[in-house]
């Protein structure tokens, strides 16, 4: 999969771990992952008042479904990311960092009022790109 960032001269550069924009060829499956959370496998939310675990354990159940479904972190294309509290913008970033490399996914990120779970402070949902393996 050739996975392209596309950065237009003239625009604010993101102040985030996101591009503006990705291309990607359109030959091969997409997989469009539900909101992913800190649930654990356990189903307790793992990280309570803590957005970067929450956001660590979002990204570890999202990184094990994409590999489930024949992809990975580094054919995500798009990911929307909902916040309780927008102040933890930088925590949330700072872990994105660690799961999503160069080139980083187009993204939207938005506070919101309440989750599923009342201890729940990140859910993020996906869209990744899985190669057609060879048959």
């Amino acid at each position: 999969m050739a996975k392209r960032e596309v950065a237009v001269p003239g625009l604010s550069r993101p102040v985030g771990h996101f591009a503006q924009a990705i291309t990607v060829a359109a030959s091969d499956r997409l997989v469009f992952v539900s909101g992913m959370t800190a649930r654990g496998p356990d189903g307790a939310v793992v990280g309570a008042g803590d957005a970067a675990a929450q956001t660590r354990q979002a990204c570890e159940n999202l990184k094990t479904i994409l590999e489930a479904s024949g992809s990975g972190m580094d054919q995500v294309v798009r990911v929307d990311v909902y916040l309780r509290n927008i102040e933890h913008f930088d925590d949330v970033h700072r872990v994105r960092r660690e799961f999503f490399p160069a080139p980083p996914p187009a993204s939207t990120m938005v506070e919101v009022a309440k989750l599923v779970d009342p201890e729940m402070l990140v859910e993020i949902t996906a869209v990744a790109v899985a190669p057609e393996r060879e048959r």
